[in-house]
């Protein structure tokens, strides 16, 4: 194998020594709605050593004291008391604290009191500075950018208040939900390092979830016309700026950078693919005993939701992710695991979980009752309710499968909630149910990385998904391809060939399903080896290299 995880490393002590603070914000610092956690939290203890306490991340304060953070331990004593002796204006106020996550890193979350209060002077400042279009905002961009600029405004105050030159401070910017905070930084504390990464272009995502073709068309797509067809103007506006004006742009894969390039006119200086933290996966005991609790669970609740005896041998495959239809692949998924139905041979069984969040109303009051009686009840897909099950696109596609004589063999179970382990039913979190899949399924058709299939290998459950992922690209550059040889196998996909993807990826399944234990061993063996080699001490290489091209254009 010839892995990138070790080129453009630089030295890392150097680099310490000339920094004093190293600022990092992204909505889900200590708020987890979606993959950009994933990210931050796992590689918060590699930073964490070559940083140290100059290492700070920023995050939104959504917390109550009804609903506290179950990621944040507060501490007022930290950063030399800040949280009650910054200077901060519009009513932005701050809790300083510590991450719950390996690494334990300070933190500092952010709420921006009035600041949204003072948007039309921003908006005005961002127009008159970099041309930021403001005017055609909606939806969260507001909010959005009230939590950047108070977040901006914080590390300004923070820098200040520990008597750190704004030259020896790199700040961090992640998504387009940051970047009017980049350019306020920019604007009010030139001095300053910036670093700005994209995890996915908005005009991207707008095209691929508005059932556009992505590829085939790409190289004729311009960002700004999209931007204006798709009502996204304000928002790709924001972005391509702080591209652009950011000292080093990075995003997460070469499939983003190519994306970046064509859309917002703005090769990245360094791609930073997502790695993985180690600890995160649980020691041999305890794995097993999370993979035979995790099965027996699954096991019951498909067992009550279809009124078969499922034993130990039957095979269990799953997906997972944000409720994005058509992006992650969900459509394909379903088709797949129907045809996957249709070939399996006889006297085998096999379930596909649906691990997806919906417009969840709470969980299934008579499947509740049958597991704690050990009884079943009428069958159907769902494990829990939904506010809006006539509509749900999965539970549509569902149906129509069913009435076109699919799920006999191969059932599909769909559980729309977040496993937190207090979800009603299933009450096991989503990582410690990992172990007790046999394959996993991610035909995604928009994945700028990919954080699930990468997930699944980290806990040496095989996966399949393709090339259209950047966590798929990266396999395909650096391992043989195959289940067998990497765990990964990584299937072509493309906007003309939705059928031959669904039929390779029911082909690799069910070749995987008919092994024997020695294989399925091999495998997941293979799985847990290439997850290896995503360790962010490997990674954390080319973040070194933005740091260093971010501090060199000052």
């Amino acid at each position: 194998m010839t892995t990138q995880s070790t080129k453009g490393a630089v030295n890392v002590s150097e680099i310490a020594q000339q920094v004093d603070l190293l600022l990092e914000t992204s909505w889900e610092v200590c708020n987890k709605v979606g993959g950009i956690y994933a990210v931050l939290s796992t590689k918060a203890r590699v930073l964490n050593e070559q940083f140290g306490e100059k290492l700070v991340f920023i995050g939104p304060d959504v917390w109550t004291a009804e609903n506290p953070s179950p990621y944040f331990k507060e501490r007022k004593s930290l950063l030399k008391g800040a949280a009650g002796k910054l200077q901060l204006p519009w009513n932005i106020s701050v809790r300083v604290g510590r991450w719950n996550i390996p690494g334990s890193p300070q933190v500092i979350l952010v709420n921006p009191g009035d600041t949204i209060n003072h948007r039309d002077e921003i908006y005005a400042e961002m127009w008159e500075r970099f041309g930021v279009d403001s005017l055609h905002a909606y939806g969260d961009y507001d909010e959005s950018c009230a939590f950047s600029v108070a977040s901006a405004i914080v590390m300004m105050k923070l820098a200040e208040f520990l008597k750190v030159p704004s030259r020896r401070v790199i700040t961090h910017f992640n998504e387009w939900t940051t970047g009017m905070g980049l350019l306020y930084i920019k604007a009010h504390m030139a001095d300053a390092s910036t670093i700005f990464t994209t995890h996915a272009t908005c005009i991207g995502r707008s095209i691929a979830g508005n059932g556009k073709p992505l590829y085939g068309e790409f190289h004729h797509y311009e960002g700004d016309q999209m931007a204006r067809e798709l009502n996204m103007e304000s928002k790709h506006s924001l972005e391509k700026t702080a591209a652009h004006k950011a000292d080093c742009f990075t995003t997460v894969s070469s499939v983003t950078a190519a994306e970046c390039a064509q859309l917002l006119r703005r090769p990245v200086d360094v791609v930073t693919p997502n790695g993985f933290e180690p600890d995160f996966v649980p020691k041999t005991v305890k794995y097993n005993r999370l993979r035979k609790d995790g099965r027996a669970r699954l096991l019951q609740i498909a067992s009550a939701l279809t009124g078969r005896d499922l034993d130990d041998e039957t095979f269990l495959i799953a997906t997972s992710g944000r409720h994005e239809y058509r992006n992650k692949g969900l459509d394909l998924f379903l088709d797949t695991v129907a045809e996957m139905d249709a070939r399996l041979p006889e006297g085998k069984s096999a379930v596909a979980f649906i691990l997806v969040p919906g417009w969840v109303k709470g969980p299934s009051q008579a499947l509740k009752l049958a597991l704690e009686n050990g009884s079943n009840i009428a069958p159907q897909p769902l494990t829990h309710e939904l506010y809006n099950e006539g509509s749900d696109e999965i539970c549509v596609r569902i149906e129509q499968l069913k009435r076109q004589g699919a799920f006999n063999k191969l059932n599909v179970i769909y559980v729309p909630c977040y496993l937190d382990g207090n979800d009603g039913i299933v009450q096991i979190s989503y990582y410690d149910l990992l172990p007790a899949l046999d394959l996993t399924l991610f035909p995604s058709y928009y994945e700028p990385w990919g954080y699930t299939p990468l997930e699944s290998v980290a806990f040496g459950v095989p996966t399949v998904t393709d090339n259209k992922a950047g966590f798929g690209q990266w396999v395909l550059d650096n391992f043989t391809n195959g289940l067998n040889n990497c765990g990964v196998e990584v299937v072509e996909r493309n906007d003309a060939d939705y059928a031959q993807a669904c039929g390779k990826i029911a082909a690799a399944a069910l070749e995987y399903e008919a092994e024997d234990a020695t294989s399925r061993l091999q495998a997941r063996n293979m799985a847990f080896l290439t997850s290896a080699n995503t360790d962010w001490k490997y990674f954390a290489a080319h973040y070194d290299e933005a740091f260093k091209i971010a501090l060199s254009k000052h």
